[in-house]
């Protein structure tokens, strides 16, 4: 068994209250979960209006689907308009 996990650390157009904030994470979180079949949470920042850390666990049989599914949720995440990735660290667990 493969896993990593993955920190994106995020920075939110428009978002003027916790209120927008939420308004955007949450939908992204819930797409995330189902699209992908990943565990996926708000990790830091959780007072910043502008800024989210998300955090994701991905498992799999094959190290290679790990990278692969870790590329498609950059550019899942990409195509959200009001997020910008601003950082992305990867740890790899390998043979759990």
């Amino acid at each position: 068994m493969h896993a990593a996990a993955v920190r994106f650390d995020l920075r939110l157009e428009g978002t003027r209250s916790l209120k927008d904030k939420r308004r955007v994470l949450k939908p992204l979180l819930e797409a995330l979960r189902r699209k992908f079949n990943v565990s996926a949470t708000e990790v830091d920042f959780h007072d910043l209006i502008g800024r989210a850390t998300i955090g994701i666990g991905v498992v799999s049989t094959e190290a290679f689907q790990i990278s692969k599914t870790t590329r498609q949720i950059e550019r899942f995440i990409m195509s959200y308009p009001e997020v910008e990735i601003i950082d992305l660290e990867i740890s790899y667990l390998d043979r759990l």
